[in-house]
């Protein structure tokens, strides 16, 4: 039999010794108990609000989820930001409330556990920045290879014109001089949206309604498409919480997906043709869905979608710049943008973003537009 004595130093140096910053804080949110963790990690807490040690505040936060915690008896997590005691510098941790509960129901205190995840938000802006660098590699090499065929159409105009006048070929030259000006009106397009893209524009976030955007596009769009015997149809997850979002960028993005959504269907020879526009939240994670029953992509495109110009335009009516305008918006929020496509069947577009990984708000909501 283990004694009491034994027990009670076991737990007092199990207390003291687990490498997690451990303290109990009463219902006037003060710090009654904390272990040799908490205090190596945060500082003098003894008498103390939990935010005055925590945040260095003079007063209660206010998204209190210590006080939620107390009203409601649940236990939940939150990741929040503090002062590191040792360094003096900012440190993030992942905070585990756990509520005392009496017989009678009453919360009389809470456990709270915080884990320093501060190394792993470092570690995640470095993946992040370097997927934007990426990114801009990939974008270089797409341009190059779009100027690279622009460049070889108007030698392939040149070459028909000049044998053109060596035979006085009346209609070799007329041929050339048609696919000269194709080609000229194709780089007239190019380089206006290759300036668009290059200048690029400052992300605005701020708190939005992630369907708004999205029932936006749809509804811009489904005139014109009705006009062309498709049919624009929206599913979107009502329950889904304002996000930081760059609400312009995202509509970019969503206008991009539907324009090249209905030019493929435009292709595609079925009768009954449709794009659908998805939202919905899983995991914490954001996600857009455009999908249609278009033509599809065949293997080798499929293969180039995200490293040269890609568009589901006929042949020489699209850039490809609006999806590299897309990825672009999308790294920028942190997210990432997949595909999954069928020959004859049709392509799904979709756009998720974490709302851990989600830019900071950097202005105040328009009240008026989201009332």
């Amino acid at each position: 039999m283990i004694s009491e004595r034994i027990k009670s130093w076991i737990r007092t140096e199990l207390f003291d010794q687990v490498p997690v910053s451990i303290c109990v804080i009463d219902r006037d949110l003060r710090i009654v108990e904390a272990n040799r963790t908490f205090t190596e990690t945060f500082g003098p807490w003894h008498d103390q609000h939990c935010f005055a040690v925590y945040k260095n505040r003079t007063e209660r936060c206010e998204d209190c989820a210590a006080a939620t915690t107390f009203s409601d008896g649940k236990t939940r997590n939150r990741e929040e930001q503090g002062p590191d005691a040792s360094e003096g510098k900012p440190t993030h941790y992942l905070v585990h409330m756990v509520p005392l509960i009496r017989e009678d129901g009453e919360v009389r205190y809470i456990i709270e556990m915080s884990t320093d995840i501060s190394e792993m938000k470092r570690l995640q802006q470095e993946k992040l920045t370097a997927e934007r660098l990426a990114a801009v590699g990939q974008t270089v090499a797409g341009l190059a290879h779009g100027i690279k065929n622009v460049t070889m159409g108007l030698e392939g105009g040149m070459y028909v014109l000049n044998s053109g006048i060596k035979r006085n070929s009346g209609d070799r030259m007329q041929q050339g001089l048609e696919m000269l000006d194709s080609n000229i009106a194709r780089i007239s397009s190019f380089v206006k949206e290759f300036l668009d893209f290059a200048k690029g524009r400052t992300p605005h976030v701020a708190l939005v309604d992630p369907n708004r955007i999205a029932r936006e596009v749809t509804e811009l769009f489904r005139g014109t498409a009705a006009r062309s015997g498709i049919r624009v149809q929206a599913k979107f997850d009502e329950s889904i919480a304002k996000a930081p979002l760059d609400e312009e960028g995202i509509h970019t993005c969503l206008t991009n997906l539907v324009s090249n959504a209905l030019d493929a269907c435009e292709m595609s020879n079925k009768e009954d043709r449709c794009v659908t526009v998805t939202t919905r939240e899983a995991d914490g994670t954001l996600v857009y869905e455009v999908a249609d029953d278009g033509c599809g992509m065949e293997y080798d495109v499929k293969q180039k979608v995200f490293t040269g110009f890609f568009s589901t335009k006929e042949s020489g009516k699209g850039t490809g710049l609006g999806l590299l305008t897309t990825r672009k918006i999308v790294q920028e929020h942190g997210g990432k943008i997949s595909f999954e496509s069928a020959e004859e069947e049709g392509s799904v577009f979709r756009l998720e973003f974490p709302r851990s990984r989600l830019p900071e708000p950097t202005g105040k909501v328009d009240a008026e537009k989201d009332a």
